[in-house]
């Protein structure tokens, strides 16, 4: 009812000299401003008595002011009519300028937001609530009389309800026990923009927060860190039960209440040492706010800025003030050595409270020897249209004012990290979390897969040196027999020429062995070396694993194998070469079926291998293990 007065507050005084109230009134002055109130319902009345209920208590001033109203009743009527003849006006809100008529008509139609209080319930229960109550998910709430809600494209966990619906929502339980909280969506899109700056235990630091709502949002949000949120500029410590209060219905646990102003506050002071972003709201002007009285008294900001409201935009004298102080709170800010982040966003479309505030506090800024400056950074808030991307194309956020939200104006400061400072693989995957890029993975929990390669390195021994010789010794006998089988399948080859010698080279474990069928085809032993008079031994660690067949994978002991030179007829030494692998190989030893003959035919890991295939060998089993 004031603020209606005060658009209208000109034309009401107009009306009072007319009338000859004001100069023949014995009412005190101080009861000027009660007059031009009531004078406003009066009128809005008809100039009709106002009917009183049986539970009402009569108050002298009102009494007073009213009885002097009714009997100046018809020199008010004509008084109005005189101005709506000036001003050729079919009624008195006709008279007020276009930019207030279009305001009033906007907010009027303007979506209601709300976002879900997660710490006392979830999303999907809240949509089986709505949907019990009659309400269906759309994707748009314009232009509809029905019972709809949508999900925000920028804030996942805001909904968006037609206008005629306000009532109706009020009287549901999931707002009366603070489980669907209405906001204006800037102070959604501020808290969203910090959430997606943080890591798992930094804290936060809120200045001029308004609405308590918007601290609770901030808890919510960060209600599974370790993060704790500064709330500064509570200059009375009466609300402190109040607040707490509050806090505790909506599940809200790590805020802390600062009583000091927040330019009174030291940058290094001690408790706010784990600090890392700092959410900046600052007075403004709001003049991209619809609906100015709710805004003012929702997030307590100067009841003098009703005035400027009601005409219709801010003084140029009033703008400068209001930029002076969101400069000093920015440079203040970003004075806090071990801050990496600053927010910053009004509900202004002023450039003077907007652009121009942050590149003169980044051009001005006092850079320390040890920090990094800071810098200006793009908007972490999804992108969600054409028009949105155009005017964040200089990397501010901003929301024009229009038919479905308010006007919003968002900057992200950012600068390096102090090298000093490590960043642990859970802050990461907490940050990559918060901008909605692990969606349906939970953190914390390492993966099956993981375990089993941490548990199999954790059996892993190391190799073992004492008993190299005996390895050896193994080997060679095994070599040995190989050797004689060969022998005396020979007669059934047909070979042409000689192999020259060669040492053998490694053998592993991480491939399996084909089917042999031609052995005349393939060398013996897997490589051979190059020098047949003075060998070299290779020492390789290999680690030797069970077939996946039995579906399980054991860690054995990793050996070092030394082979001979081996002779062995071949058809052809070019056939040879074309044969011998690189120098590292690996090959998984498996049980055989009919025969005891190496191959080094090399299969994909999970493939069948090849039976009777031309050139394959027989496969051989592990004598050494």
């Amino acid at each position: 009812l004031a603020f209606s007065a005060l658009k209208f507050q000109d034309i009401l005084e107009t009306m009072l000299i007319d009338s000859y109230i004001f100069p023949s009134t014995t009412i005190p002055d101080h009861l000027s401003s009660l007059i031009i109130v009531m004078l406003y319902d009066f009128q809005d009345r008809k100039f009709q008595a106002r009917l009183f209920s049986d539970n009402e208590e009569p108050i002298a001033e009102v009494q007073e002011v009213e009885n002097l109203l009714n009997s100046f009743k018809t020199k008010l009527a004509a008084a109005l009519a005189r101005c709506r003849i000036k001003h050729d006006a079919l009624s008195i809100y006709h008279i007020l300028p276009e930019t207030v008529r279009n305001q009033e008509l906007r907010a009027s139609t303007l979506p209601l937001y709300a976002w879900i209080n997660t710490c006392k319930i979830s999303p999907e229960d809240v949509y089986y609530s709505l949907k019990k109550k009659g309400y269906n998910k759309v994707n748009s709430v314009l232009h509809t009389d029905e019972k709809v809600f949508a999900v925000d494209q920028h804030c996942y966990d805001v909904l968006i309800f037609p206008s005629h619906l306000k009532n109706d929502l009020l009287n549901m339980d999931l707002f009366k026990d603070y489980k669907l909280i209405f906001q204006d969506k800037s102070r959604s899109l501020a808290v969203h923009s910090v959430r997606a700056l943080l890591n798992m235990d930094d804290d936060i630091l809120m200045v001029n927060t308004g609405s308590w709502y918007t601290v609770a949002h901030m808890s919510v949000l960060t209600n599974n860190n370790t993060s704790k949120i500064f709330v500064c500029g509570v200059k009375s410590q009466d609300k402190d039960p109040d607040l707490k209060n509050l806090f505790t219905k909506m599940g809200c646990k790590n805020i802390e209440i600062l009583h000091e102003t927040f330019l009174n506050i030291e940058s290094k002071d001690h408790r706010l040492q784990k600090v890392k972003v700092i959410l900046l709201l600052p007075r403004c002007s709001g003049l991209g706010v619809s609906n100015p009285v709710e805004f003012i008294l929702n997030e307590h900001e100067d009841t003098g800025l009703l005035k400027d409201f009601s005409q219709g935009g801010t003084s140029e004298d009033k703008l400068h003030i209001l930029a002076q102080q969101q400069y000093e709170q920015l440079t203040h800010a970003m004075k806090f050595t071990k801050a990496q982040a600053v927010v910053y966003c009004t509900c202004s479309v002023y450039p003077e409270e907007n652009e121009a505030v942050v590149k003169k506090a980044l051009e001005f800024q006092d850079l320390g020897i040890k920090v990094q400056p800071y810098r200006l950074s793009p908007p972490v808030l999804p992108l969600c249209s054409l028009k949105e991307i155009q005017l964040s194309t200089d990397k501010f956020f901003r929301m024009e004012p229009s038919g479905i939200t308010n006007g919003c104006f968002l900057s992200v400061l950012t600068r390096e990290r102090d090298p000093s400072e490590t960043v642990s693989v859970k802050d990461v995957l907490a940050r990559a979390a918060a901008k909605g890029l692990l969606d349906g993975i939970e953190l914390g929990k390492s993966s099956k897969r993981e375990k089993k390669k941490k548990k199999s390195k954790l059996s892993l021994p190391k190799a073992p040196t004492n008993d190299n010789n005996s390895l050896q010794m193994k080997i060679t006998e095994f070599l040995n027999r190989e050797t004689n089988v060969n022998a005396n399948r020979s007669e059934i080859l047909t070979t042409k020429t000689s192999l020259p010698q060669k040492n053998a080279t490694t053998a592993a474990s991480s491939l399996r062995v084909r089917k042999p069928s031609k052995p005349a085809t393939n060398p013996l032993v897997p490589t051979f070396m190059r020098n047949p008079a003075h060998p070299r031994p290779h020492e390789r660690h290999t680690n030797f694993l069970r077939p996946r067949g039995e579906d399980r994978v054991i860690a054995l002991k990793p050996i070092e194998i030394v082979l001979p030179p081996v002779m062995l007829p071949f058809s052809s030494a070019q056939g040879i070469k074309s044969q011998i692998p690189t120098q590292h190989f690996y090959y998984h030893w498996v049980a055989p079926k009919t025969g005891y003959f190496p191959s080094p035919a090399i299969t994909r890991r999970g493939e069948k291998p090849k039976e009777n295939s031309p050139s394959s060998l027989l496969r051989h089993p592990r004598p050494w293990l």
